[in-house]
């Protein structure tokens, strides 16, 4: 059995930008000391959320680092580092390592994409320049690429291999991942929508976009749910879907980032090639912010 690098409610961060487009720093231990404090489970930096496509390695390294000094062992922090390149993913990994992460979220390759042995050999090698847990991350609604389940179940018998953010959205995918792997693979949800239902297959929590926007609601269902108290984690999951709903009305994380900016956070615009909503979008937003009572009329 395989200790879960956290359980329950992660949020998968933005990062928020100066006018100019720098990363400011200051904002960023804000809001990471405001989801400490509402009760995230974990910080995830320097994913999809945090727009680490367009970061070049130094600054995504200073990022993770800041993080990590910032959190200071509160919670876990989970270290973005994959790549489809796979010696620029091993070099990352090493690197983001070295900051203090406790885990490193390592994505399937884009574009030139693998076959499913690649994907063993990829992150293996990985995982082992990294030399610390990693959850393998499943999208392939962008990347183009699956894991297979009988992929996960070889990666799971890698020690450091220790879960997997799935967000194919295919629940009987991730039955089939659960019923091989076991307890030799941690499995979060990639997405709002299915917090509950991965957890009532076997899942650890979830690697959240609204918890950016509502860590209580979010870190609430996931511990209902461990406590037993499966009505009232239904009850907060389907709480929680027009909040999801809005946050990926466009891609993400320009609603997200959108919304913050709503809350009084100062999280800037996001890099190109993302752009603003459109206002029929940002209505969405902001009507979805007000049915929840997080923005005031």
């Amino acid at each position: 059995m395989k200790q879960p690098v956290f359980t329950g409610a992660g949020v998968a961060i933005i990062t928020p930008m100066h006018e100019d487009g720098s990363i400011n720093f200051e904002e960023l231990g804000r809001i990471i000391e405001d989801q400490i404090a509402r009760g995230t489970d974990a910080i995830i930096i320097c994913g999809t959320t945090g727009e680490c496509s367009t970061m070049v390695d130094a600054e995504q390294i200073k990022t993770i680092q800041y993080a990590v000094d910032t959190v200071a062992h509160r919670v876990p922090v989970i270290a973005g580092a994959g790549s489809n390149d796979t010696s620029h993913g091993c070099a990352l990994a090493k690197e983001a390592a070295a900051c203090g992460a406790d885990a490193l979220l390592m994505v399937t390759p884009y574009y030139n994409k693998t076959s499913q042995d690649g994907l063993v050999a990829h992150f293996t090698a990985m995982a082992e320049a990294g030399g610390i847990p990693v959850i393998l991350y499943n999208v392939p609604s962008r990347t183009g690429l699956n894991i297979a389940p009988a992929t996960a179940k070889k990666l799971s018998a890698h020690p450091l291999v220790n879960g997997i953010k799935e967000a194919s959205g295919n629940i009987a995918q991730v039955a089939q991942i659960a019923a091989l792997c076991g307890d030799e693979l941690n499995i979060y949800s990639g997405n709002d929508d299915q917090v509950v239902p991965l957890l009532s297959l076997g899942g650890k929590g979830v690697i959240s976009v609204v918890s950016n926007i509502a860590p209580k609601l979010v870190h609430d269902c996931c511990a209902a749910w461990f406590a037993g108290d499966t009505a009232q984690a239904r009850k907060l999951q389907l709480e929680m879907l027009p909040l999801s709903d809005a946050m990926f009305c466009d891609v993400n994380p320009i609603p997200v980032k959108y919304a913050m900016n709503l809350l009084g956070w100062k999280a800037g615009k996001c890099r190109m090639p993302l752009v603003e909503p459109n206002e029929t979008k940002k209505a969405a937003i902001e009507k979805a912010l007000r049915t929840a009572g997080l923005l005031q009329e």
